[in-house]
């Protein structure tokens, strides 16, 4: 467990899923001013802020309050995880893994027509009088 909260965890985690620490407000229905003295390791998480959190983050309740601070309880009851609901997280990762998919044909052919240009330059090169 950690001693004290780990914000760059958190907010590596709200990176990697779109979201912003007003989301983090949003969800648990307090100020964003709240959300910040929670960063700062001055404000502990309730039960059910752990597992709104865990939720929002789409990780274990373990690992929220791993991570939360050494005040930070597991919560007495941890609902069983739901399956995505359509157009959730599930479906944006699919959604990402498709288009990174995309992305690298698109640069294993644009590297193909560099290697391909490069050998006619050289060729036409050594065609060249004086050429190499």
């Amino acid at each position: 467990m950690a001693l004290f909260f780990d914000t760059a965890w958190f907010d590596q985690r709200l990176r990697v899923l779109g979201l912003a620490r007003s989301n983090v407000a949003a969800a648990l229905n307090v100020s964003e001013a709240a959300v910040d003295a929670l960063f700062k390791d001055q404000r502990e998480l309730a039960p059910t802020e752990v597992v709104t959190l865990a939720a929002l983050l789409a990780v274990p309740v373990a690992d929220v309050v791993q991570r939360a601070g050494a005040g930070t309880q597991m919560p007495d009851e941890v609902p069983e995880p739901q399956p995505a609901a359509p157009g959730g997280f599930d479906d944006r990762l699919e959604a990402v893994e498709q288009a990174m998919q995309r992305l690298e044909e698109r640069m294993n052919r644009v590297e193909s027509l560099l290697a391909r240009a490069v050998e006619t330059t050289r060729a036409i090169r050594a065609e060249l009088p004086g050429g190499d």
